[in-house]
């Protein structure tokens, strides 16, 4: 780890913090929620090791990247995230027309994005947990989740700027981040009003084997210092997405993918997921979509829980272009 590179970047408004290491094409990795450029330490080393240049930035709202206007959620639409994206490209690889994406959660909807936006920044995308979602014309996705789960579902109760933060405060960021980056039920996520987190079921006591102390630390400190409101306001700016996204309804993503979840990833058990992207209905949508891996005993963090075997998911399909 020592010998990944940090560095800052201005990019689309923004002092964007960045981690790199290798020399060769690059990978650009994409964290999700409630994450940092650090979920993909693992990743970043073994491809460095294989002749590719790994980069992960910390992105808008998250960890050492700092400019965005955390007061106003509409400044993390999905245009802002992606915008972000093809700005960095522009700055870290202004000599390479492609570049290949690995993302993860949240990241993974940025580069479903960024691959439907601007199919010419990249040559290939692996995508990890969050399947491809068609835009549903009729409804946006925080209605349809509260029509499916209700109020108490996460995305519903992260929808009020500064309530779930100040459910958070009391606890502490190194509680909150151990509840979610260890939570291995595959039922959705339910923060109740004035239960918090105590409706979630606690962690081992014992860290997750993939998690140390000092890894949680880590992400911990980093929170502590910028709060939850730049990661949450990616949630809040899901109805703007949906208005903003019109333009896209029924498109496709054409960019070779690869598509890796856990078998207890929640989002795979969101009701229909299992049975769009076995049944027809990805390949459909991704019509270059090359592979499908469902990791076997694998929740939801699994480029740290899996790290390994992620690495190789990762090598195996890029190396192929």
């Amino acid at each position: 780890m020592e010998k990944i590179e940090h560095k800052m970047v201005a990019v689309n408004g923004l002092n964007m913090h960045l981690a790199e290491l290798g020399e060769g094409p690059t990978i650009l990795f994409i964290h999700g929620f409630p994450e940092l450029w650090y979920s993909w330490r693992h990743q970043m080393v073994y491809l460095a090791e294989r002749g590719y240049r790994a980069v992960a930035p910390d992105l808008r709202g998250y960890g050492d990247t700092t400019g965005a206007p955390l007061n106003d959620p509409s400044k993390f639409s999905i245009l802002h995230l992606v915008g972000d994206v093809v700005a960095l490209l522009e700055a870290i690889a202004p000599n390479e027309e492609k570049v290949f994406v690995v993302a993860h959660d949240w990241g993974a909807l940025i580069a479903w994005h960024l691959c439907l936006f601007r199919p010419d920044k990249v040559k290939a995308l692996v995508n990890l947990s969050v399947h491809f979602s068609k835009r549903n014309p009729k409804m946006n996705v925080v209605e349809g989740l509260k029509a499916i789960y209700g109020e108490d579902h996460y995305i519903s109760r992260f929808q009020v700027p500064g309530e779930i933060e100040a459910e958070f405060a009391p606890i502490g960021a190194k509680s909150v981040l151990k509840k979610i980056l260890t939570y291995r039920d595959p039922a959705p996520f339910y923060f109740p009003k004035g239960k918090g987190l105590e409706a979630i079921p606690d962690a081992p006591v014992a860290l997750s084997s993939w998690l140390s102390e000092e890894e949680l630390d880590y992400y911990a400190n980093k929170f502590e210092q910028t709060g939850f409101t730049g990661a949450v306001n990616y949630y809040r700016a899901l109805p703007i997405n949906w208005e903003l996204t019109a333009p896209w309804t029924g498109a496709q993503v054409k960019v070779p993918t690869k598509f890796i979840v856990g078998e207890f990833d929640l989002v795979y058990h969101i009701p229909g997921a299992k049975e769009y992207i076995h049944n027809g209905g990805f390949k459909k949508d991704v019509p270059l979509l090359e592979e499908v891996v469902v990791l076997e005993g694998a929740a939801h963090f699994v480029s740290q829980e899996r790290p390994h075997e992620i690495s190789k998911h990762i090598y195996d399909f890029i190396q192929k272009f």
